[in-house]
């Protein structure tokens, strides 16, 4: 009796040791993957219809090329920005006018895409009850330097010039040349230069961290190349790889 009992109290011993193995390699491999896992089921449909709906504004504009984007002004910029859709209510309700998608030349080709914002005060006045898309080519350093920034107001902390469209290319003024940011608009088909003076850009963070992660900035994403998105994100630089291929020195 004695030696039954005995071994049927190391075998319960032995079976919560097991238990209590398992349990917690359970809870270390839980702890290991939920964070990866999260990020990987969460919904990007939305950020994904950001992406493409800015590839089809820009194809749009691209395939007209006596009232698009100069090809000579597009192969010179390093970073190309496009706010579809952007409404004047958005500029109503909480200033946040419309939201954007932004791609960068690196040595590799065009960066993933990193997601903002517009807004800005009475610039929202400005803007008709039709849809408008905006579009702007950044430049040069200092441009660059202020997108990656945590926000930047066009005119003030970026020097921003109504982009020449079509042929005017070769008239562009000093002014144009020198500027860090070329803007353009479009609105009930009509696409022309516009002088976004006042308007605030910042980062998206919501879209961001829903693609990339928790805390992870633009800067990073810019920089970086298209590894570090999904593949079913990457239809706005596929889409600027089509007009200008030339990459980052």
């Amino acid at each position: 009796m004695t030696m039954h009992t005995e071994a049927w109290r190391v075998s319960r011993r032995a079976m919560a040791a097991v238990a209590t193995t398992l349990l917690g390699a359970g809870l270390v491999t839980a702890l290991a993957i939920s964070p990866a896992s999260a990020q990987a089921t969460k919904d990007l449909s939305d950020e994904i219809s950001q992406s493409e709906k800015a590839a089809r504004v820009f194809k749009e504009i691209m395939e007209t090329p006596d009232k698009g984007i100069p090809q000579s002004l597009l192969d010179k910029a390093e970073c190309v920005v496009v706010f579809p859709n952007v409404i004047k209510a958005g500029f109503v309700v909480g200033g946040r006018g419309g939201r954007g998608v932004a791609s960068c030349r690196t040595t590799s080709g065009w960066s993933a895409p990193a997601f903002f914002n517009l807004g800005g005060g009475s610039f929202g006045l400005q803007i008709g009850a039709q849809s408008t898309d905006f579009v702007m080519l950044i430049m040069n350093t200092g441009g660059m330097n202020s997108l990656l920034s945590d926000e930047f107001t066009l005119g003030g902390d970026a020097s921003v010039a109504a982009g020449p469209v079509g042929r005017q290319a070769g008239a562009a003024t000093d002014i144009k040349l020198n500027a860090q940011i070329l803007s353009y608009s479009r609105s009930k088909g009509l696409f022309a230069g516009l002088e976004l003076k006042g308007v605030v850009i910042k980062p998206d963070k919501e879209d961001m961290s829903d693609v990339y992660g928790e805390g992870v900035m633009s800067k990073a994403v810019l920089g970086g190349n298209q590894s570090m998105a999904p593949m079913s994100i990457r239809a706005f630089p596929a889409m600027l790889a089509q007009y200008s291929t030339r990459n980052a020195k």
